[in-house]
């Protein structure tokens, strides 16, 4: 196992479970303790976790796992959502695209749709992620426009007040939202209260919201909040989403789509 699979590997575990033992995530992914011990002790010092004797615990209550280590999160999950929201929006729309994993796989969706391969444009994409400009920008076909703003290492999204004169002076069809919390009372929710004003901006300029969101996302509450339910119009989901869960959301008027 290479060194960033295992830092992967490390960090997922450690958002789950909260604290992990030497000797156990040793024997679990069939490492040396040795080998464990240098991770948890680089790691540390990139301030992704805190060391403990015998091990290691979360950076604090509200630690976040930066996006290049979230990407095998229930990818699975993750495609056939995007998938799913890709084939809501229509050629020749602008689609303000968050950042996030889901937000990015998403793009990656559009970006392969045979009816989306040519067109003046094909699709106007507005982001404030680095990275979905990034994998987009070599499609001709596709207008991208990015905002201004300062970038979070942790998301890849540009944040902060620079993102405002773009946004205020730009009309969507529909905003794709990735959120790590959506819950019927509290709305959708972020880590981070900048990430999250900029989200926010988006959904208010566009004349219809999607959320992409897997199901572990549902009924959990965040800090950062971007917007109450009754902006968004569609949830897309997982097919793990419990029925009630799912009947609260619809009852609140959101129409949701499981795959």
């Amino acid at each position: 196992m290479s060194r960033d699979a295992r830092w992967k590997a490390l960090l997922e575990l450690l958002v789950e479970r909260g604290r992990l033992d030497v000797e156990e995530v040793a024997a679990e992914l069939r490492v040396s303790a040795a080998t464990i011990r240098r991770d948890f002790d680089q790691l540390a010092e990139q301030q992704m976790l805190v060391r403990t004797r015998g091990g290691a615990v979360v950076h604090g209550v509200s630690y976040e796992l930066p996006l290049r280590y979230k990407t095998a999160r229930r990818a699975s999950e993750k495609q056939r959502i995007a998938k799913a929201v890709a084939h809501l929006i229509a050629p020749g729309e602008a689609v303000g695209l968050t950042g996030g994993t889901t937000t990015t796989e998403v793009a990656r969706a559009l970006a392969v749709r045979g009816d989306l391969a040519t067109g003046s444009p094909a699709l106007t994409v507005v982001t404030n992620a680095l990275n979905i400009a990034n994998e987009l920008a070599v499609r001709p076909q596709f207008k991208i426009v990015v905002t201004g703003g300062v970038a979070r290492p942790q998301s890849y999204e540009l944040i902060g007040p620079l993102a405002d004169g773009v946004l205020d002076r730009i009309t969507l069809d529909v905003a794709v939202l990735g959120v790590v919390a959506l819950d019927v009372t509290h709305g959708a929710a972020a880590h981070d209260e900048a990430e999250a004003a900029i989200n926010r901006l988006l959904c208010e300029r566009a004349e219809r919201v999607v959320v992409a969101a897997d199901s572990s996302k549902l009924g959990q509450r965040a800090f950062a909040w971007i917007c109450g339910l009754e902006s968004v119009d569609t949830l897309v989901t997982d097919t793990a989403a419990g029925a009630d869960v799912v009947r609260r959301f619809e009852e609140a008027g959101v129409r949701v789509v499981t795959v």
